[in-house]
């Protein structure tokens, strides 16, 4: 009975160094990161009213899902794409090798028309069940379309209606195509001819495909961040990141000596918990986020000292290590909950009212606090009351408590 305390505290240690030692690099490595970290591109559009549409929510949503179409036609991984306001659209997609391209398909209202002769719209992209870019025997790149039942009929009166005569094929008022109608075409297929390459093929029958836009958008703001500039910030992140940890190991160590280890064991729980929530939330990391988490770990760390220090003066009062432990934990949680309380409720206001960046520093801060009030008041308690019970350090100044006199005899008991 006597080894259960110190066998308790050891497999909490081998689990929390194994866990920490096995899946640190893993969990950082897989959590999505942002542009500042990665590279990329930064596109904000803004709704607009125009006589044929006005600008209201359920548009504005509708733009967001045929958006979100675009960029995954386009082959973009891990994109975010989220509303900002009421006629704001932010979208990043990290890793795009041509922004500009990128950004040409995404501004595009994609409005299709087929006019006959007099100038009379027909046929619109409403009509089109799908569409498809390929290349022809004779190296010609165009985009096969096919009409829903609806729309082939109308295709059907259309051709019908006008042998010999040109339809005007047109996208947002500029003419792709004007072909000749030779005979009726009734088997609701067609083609589009004039892309100069496959890619501009392929681009044309995204832009088919996902629909056109409800309301017209202009594109506010554009901003690339290279890959070099990208990997130069992580860089920089995981530097700072490890230089401040390893910066608090010390001093925990130097001036708590056995409980600095105790807390330091805790910041390493903490670390993987908070990586693990983050990747499990699939939040997306930036620079400001980073800022966030270590400014948590500081508050942990504030945390852990506040209780180590009222566990030294309940010790210097002349109470045994078990009953200053307890004493420390009791006296200390009230300022900790307090401190925390009002850093999340901080946290809260800028998640709801601040954007992109903002957000990300609030969700992280935010779970980093209270992650940490877990680690702190749980986990390091339950490490260092069986540290305590197992009696393998009964010198107060292992804890780092200076004493003038000796410990009672009852920290034994």
């Amino acid at each position: 009975m006597k080894q259960n305390p110190l066998l308790k505290l050891l497999a909490v240690i081998i689990v929390i160094v194994g866990v920490f030692a096995a899946f640190i690099a893993p969990l950082a490595g897989s959590i999505r990161q942002g542009l500042d970290l990665q590279g990329g591109t930064h596109v904000v559009l803004e709704g607009v009213d125009t006589e044929q549409a006005q600008v209201n929510d359920d548009a504005m949503n509708r733009v967001v899902k045929i958006m979100e179409k675009r960029v995954n036609e386009l082959g973009l991984t891990e994109p975010i794409i989220q509303r900002e306001g009421e006629r704001r659209i932010i979208i990043e997609l990290p890793g795009v090798k041509d922004p500009d391209k990128a950004i040409a398909v995404l501004g595009k209202t994609a409005m299709l028309e087929f006019k006959d002769e007099e100038g009379n719209t027909v046929l619109s992209g409403t009509d089109l069940k799908d569409a498809r870019e390929q290349t022809t025997q004779n190296n010609q790149n165009e985009v096969a379309i096919e009409f829903t039942d609806e729309g082939a009929q109308k295709f059907a009166d259309l051709t019908s209606a006008n042998v010999g005569r040109t339809i005007a094929i047109l996208l947002d008022g500029e003419v792709l195509t004007a072909p000749r109608v030779n005979e009726p075409i009734t088997g609701g297929k067609a083609v589009i001819t004039g892309s100069r390459n496959l890619e501009e093929a392929h681009n044309l029958a995204v832009l088919l495909r996902s629909g056109a836009l409800p309301v017209k958008v202009d594109i506010i703001e554009t901003r690339t961040v290279g890959p070099t500039l990208g990997q130069d910030s992580k860089d920089k992140s995981v530097f700072a990141f490890t230089v401040g940890v390893g910066a608090i190991f010390v001093f925990m160590l130097l001036f708590y000596r056995v409980s600095g280890l105790i807390a330091n064991l805790s910041l390493m729980a903490y670390v993987i918990i908070l990586l693990f929530v983050l990747k499990l939330l699939d939040a997306t990391l930036t620079l400001p986020g980073v800022a966030g988490i270590i400014l948590s770990i500081g508050m942990a760390v504030d945390a852990n000292v506040l209780i180590f220090e009222h566990f030294k003066e309940e010790v210097k009062a002349g109470k045994t290590l078990r009953m200053a432990m307890d004493s420390g934990f009791k006296r200390a949680f009230t300022t900790i909950f307090d401190s925390n309380l009002t850093t999340i409720i901080a946290a809260a206001v800028l998640f709801f009212f601040g954007t992109g960046p903002i957000r990300g520093f609030a969700i992280t801060l935010g779970l980093g606090v209270v992650i940490s009030m877990f680690t702190a008041i749980t986990l390091t308690q339950f490490m260092l009351k069986h540290l305590i019970a197992a009696r393998l350090f009964t010198d107060p100044r292992i804890y780092g408590v200076s004493l003038g006199h000796k410990i009672k005899d009852g920290d034994m008991k």
